[in-house]
């Protein structure tokens, strides 16, 4: 989408309003000394285009990238320098990289396996020395659409979220960081939401996944003890019991809590306490605070907040959202809108709208921080391309650093410093 020039003017003025509010006010703080090693982002994209010249083959979803981008990231200013590509048309489009650095796994959001209705799941060896991969194997995820991919803890399993198939599952990792066959595959069941959100903004026509069930992200809460995972198309988030000699789940009491339907979550993120959870709504643009039992898996809905400024109407699509690691700010992408929300962590966990900054692209799929937290670099899916800003830890805001870097619609951002040891 592209907006008309007055409101892309009048966004950018509002941006620009923003900056110069208490929120964003003082000069911009003194980056960490750069500690000598290379500092990467790999970037998962959709890749389809590759599928006539690769012999994978992917029919969902399309896509202009060419496989996992790797970019070396300029620790002081935040600039993207293309550093190659593994090229596959398999749509690698969320990625993980395990504790020591050591090994990278990719969800490969394809329907097709063969014959099977099957997308996969690969292993990576990353070369210590330059960054590059090695493909180590791939499995079948247990369902079509596989589009999230996490890590337990212990870093012995990997868990995958089929968003077509309507299924999760738990992969082994094997010695040598390759998987195994699934350990388990749940498939998601009950009664599909209505197509539209009660609660989403005001003239919304946002309209996505109600159709069929859709699991659309899983993982293990900070102690590994349970997994969560949201189902979009149920507008549930469900809660399992985890084995973790087995890599059985087993399902929690309750089983799940609901939202309101046709509000569909999306993606959910841990405080670093590790007693709240926020989740986001894709269609009704809202991050629901709940407050987390570790000891039995429960949630407790406490807050429902707005992604989207005061007096918003029209429609608009959530996509991510994170949090600073020292837990006082979330942050929350809005597609459509085209903005990162900025949200002030109350001391009870409840989210205050801090401010609101344009993307400079199109349909924000997601964003990471650095491993310093003071950059942040946004996936600007439909422009084709990553915009790096420069955070401040104090305010929580976000201020663009005038990087931009082309790549063909980016989906997901992973960081790796070379500079640590293994």
């Amino acid at each position: 989408m592209t907006l008309p020039d007055p409101t892309r003017r009048a966004f950018v003025k509002a941006s620009v309003a923003l900056a110069g509010t208490t929120l964003l006010d003082g000069p911009l703080r003194a980056q960490p000394k750069d500690p000598g090693g290379p500092l990467l982002a790999y970037v998962g994209t959709f890749s389809s285009p590759l599928r006539d010249t690769l012999p994978t083959q992917v029919d969902l979803p399309p896509g202009n990238g060419r496989g996992i981008h790797i970019f070396k990231v300029d620790r002081a200013t935040g600039a993207l320098t293309a550093a190659g590509v593994y090229e596959t048309g398999t749509s690698p489009s969320c990625l993980v990289v395990n504790a020591a650095g050591t090994r990278l796994y990719s969800a490969n959001e394809t329907d097709r396996v063969g014959r099977d209705k099957q997308g996969t799941v690969s292993a990576f060896a990353i070369d210590r020395t330059d960054g590059t991969l090695k493909l180590l194997n791939s499995v079948r995820s247990g369902g079509a659409g596989p589009t999230h991919v996490s890590l337990h803890p212990s870093g012995k399993f990997v868990f995958v979220a089929n968003y077509f198939g309507g299924s999760v599952a738990v992969l082994p990792v094997l010695e040598g960081g390759t998987l195994g066959e699934p350990t388990d595959v749940k498939t998601d069941d009950g009664k599909i939401g209505p197509a539209k959100s009660a609660t989403a903004p005001k003239g919304s026509f946002a309209v996505s996944g109600h159709d069929r069930t859709h699991a659309h992200m899983i993982q293990a809460d900070p102690a590994g003890r349970f997994v969560l995972h949201a189902d979009l198309g149920l507008d549930k988030i469900f809660a399992w019991a985890f084995d973790a000699k087995t890599g059985v789940l087993t399902a929690n009491d309750p089983a799940a809590v609901a939202l309101p339907p046709g509000d569909g979550p999306r993606h959910f993120h841990f405080h670093p306490n590790g007693a709240w959870l926020y989740s986001v709504q894709e269609e009704a643009s809202t991050v629901v605070l709940y407050d987390y039992d570790p000891a039995a898996g429960t949630l407790a809905a406490r807050q429902t907040i707005s992604t989207l400024p005061a007096g918003f109407a029209g429609s608009n699509f959530c996509s991510e959202i994170l949090g600073s690691a020292d837990g006082r700010f979330v942050y929350v992408g809005n597609r459509l809108h085209d903005s990162i929300g900025i949200f002030a962590v109350g001391p009870k966990g409840t989210l205050t709208h801090a401010g609101d900054e344009w993307t400079r692209g199109n349909y924000p799929r997601s964003f990471a921080f650095d491993p310093t937290g003071t950059l942040l670099t946004c996936c600007n899916q439909r422009a084709d391309n990553l915009t790096v800003f420069r955070v401040d830890r104090t305010t929580g805001g976000l201020t663009f650093t005038g990087h931009y870097a082309p790549v063909g619609n980016p989906s997901h951002v992973v960081f790796l410093d070379l500079a640590k040891a293994n």
